[in-house]
């Protein structure tokens, strides 16, 4: 063999070894970094590359919120995912609300890749308060916090249940509700996140708390999604308690090739678990959430879950 036939085949099995090897880098908007959703984003990127022995990168990068996630899909190319509620994704393709003036049709190309713990509302209780219905809220001092959606959905559901100007609302930020329940400032606060939550954790460990559980007629009113935290969640709630909840989904864009998009979702599907045993807000995740997504899910995630006999919404 001459010298340049042995330089072609080295260069050659160079180059197959380099493409045998190749990673797929992909793109996680998530949510501020201080947020339990950014966290969130950290566990999958970890899960992925886990879970595919790196052949999947994740790199996750901080946002200012699912607004801003669903405009960037306008602008983003190749293995862009991101995080928002599936009602966003519906306002951008329909060009109303935020999106009002700034429709595009590449919104149109956003495709659903699989459910994330959902933003669940938690009207939280010092368990001395005497509070079991929101009927029993009146005359106390409720904790809101301010600019979150916890706190524009808690704000809601005072007006929706007639307890505007009847509810006495503390002027204390949500970060310091727990030191402020522990010394009978406040005899609840109201916060949203995955539950577990956090800071309930914190509440019920040291002070004591119940949870205020609505009733069907009442989550119809707020037309949220129903969601049941389940009893023994939270130290002290020995009971199932049912309140609402705000679903979260990961997406992508037809930019996406099918073989990714499968690989992706059937990773975090057989990564779950493994996320759950470092963080309880995965075991909160489950199939029946795909019954939250709207919209068209992405044919390679869509191949996963015929293959794992998984119902997904009647529109896919």
């Amino acid at each position: 063999m001459t010298l340049f036939k042995r330089l072609a085949l080295a260069l050659a099995l160079v180059s197959l070894a380099a493409t045998a090897h190749a990673e797929t880098r992909v793109t996680y908007k998530s949510a501020s970094s201080a947020s339990s959703y950014y966290q969130m984003g950290v566990q999958v990127a970890e899960a992925m590359k886990r879970g595919t022995d790196g052949d999947i990168i994740v790199t996750v990068e901080e946002s200012q919120g699912s607004v801003q996630n669903v405009m960037e899909a306008a602008a983003r190319s190749g293995n862009y995912v991101f995080t928002t509620p599936p009602a966003l994704v519906r306002l951008a393709q329909q060009g109303k609300a935020m999106f009002e003036g700034k429709g595009n049709p590449k919104f149109d190309e956003i495709r659903a890749l699989f459910p994330i713990p959902s933003l669940t509302m938690h009207f939280v209780m010092r368990d001395d308060a005497g509070v079991e219905t929101f009927a029993d809220l009146e005359g106390k001092t409720i904790l809101l916090g301010k600019g979150s959606f916890g706190a524009r959905e808690g704000e809601k559901y005072l007006q929706l249940f007639g307890l505007e100007g009847k509810v006495e609302l503390a002027d204390v930020e949500l970060d310091n509700a727990v030191p402020a329940m522990k010394n009978k400032q406040i005899d609840g606060f109201v916060t949203a996140g995955s539950w577990p939550a956090p800071n309930v954790i914190e509440a019920a460990a040291g002070t004591g708390v119940s949870l205020i559980s609505l009733t069907d007629e009442q989550v119809a009113e707020t037309k949220r999604t129903r969601l049941v935290i389940p009893a023994g969640t939270y130290s002290g709630v020995d009971e199932d308690v049912v309140t609402t909840s705000l679903p979260v989904v990961v997406f992508t864009t037809t930019d996406m090739d099918d073989d990714t998009a499968y690989l992706l979702t059937k990773t975090y599907w057989a990564q779950k678990d493994a996320m759950g045993a470092d963080a309880a807000w995965w075991n909160g995740v489950s199939a029946d959430l795909l019954a939250n997504i709207e919209g068209e899910i992405h044919p390679g995630a869509l191949r996963y879950y015929e293959e794992a006999g998984m119902d997904v919404p009647t529109a896919n």
